[in-house]
């Protein structure tokens, strides 16, 4: 039972080296774990006249640089490729720009459409349409009142003339029948006076 303790705990103990050396291997990778890594394990020297120096394998050197160049390389591709990304990004948002405007453009006409009317082939605005037709049909209504007033005045008149024309018509008649009963009465009259001279 002991080995078995003793062989799980050093499988555990590898386990965690292992998992912390990946972790120190992906430190490394940067550039700056990269120049970390080269200055710890470079040489020190110092000169005759007392200044301090670093020395670098010449290998590791050329492995940095390379290193460096390629994380330029990926950070240009990756700035070229945002450069372009924008790029395309400005000319969508240029055309949907563009595109909002027509379709402002179209909106404002389609509202001013909306709004107005053509009336005799001039356009005129809703507000202008309805007060024009709302004066003509006060006007309208303002001759037929007139009319009807000046037809019931003159129906009035018209009344008043024909009960007149009957009553002058009745006093005629009534003039009529006694001037006829007058002149009937003279010729009568008159034929008795003539009776009365021949007999």
């Amino acid at each position: 039972m002991k080995i078995i303790n003793y062989l799980v705990f050093f499988l555990f103990a590898c386990l965690v080296s292992t998992h912390l050396q990946a972790q120190a291997d992906q430190e490394d990778q940067s550039i700056d774990g990269q120049f970390k890594d080269a200055m710890q394990k470079s040489n020190n020297y110092t000169d005759s006249k007392g200044k301090d120096y670093e020395v670098i394998r010449r290998s590791r050197m050329l492995t940095l640089k390379a290193n460096t160049l390629d994380s330029l390389k990926a950070i240009q591709e990756k700035l070229d490729n945002v450069t372009n990304q924008v790029t395309t990004q400005q000319k969508e948002i240029a055309t949907l720009q563009t595109s909002l405007a027509k379709t402002d453009e179209t909106l404002s006409s389609t509202r001013e459409e909306k709004d107005s009317m053509s009336l005799l082939g001039m356009p005129m605005s809703k507000i202008g349409y309805n007060l024009l037709m709302w004066s003509i049909i006060a006007g309208l209504l303002g001759f037929l009142l007139f009319f009807i007033f000046m037809f019931k005045n003159s129906n009035a008149a018209a009344k008043a003339a024909k009960s007149a024309r009957a009553h002058l018509e009745n006093e005629f008649k009534e003039h009529k029948r006694i001037a006829l009963e007058r002149e009937q009465k003279v010729k009568r009259q008159l034929q008795d006076e003539l009776n009365k001279n021949r007999g």
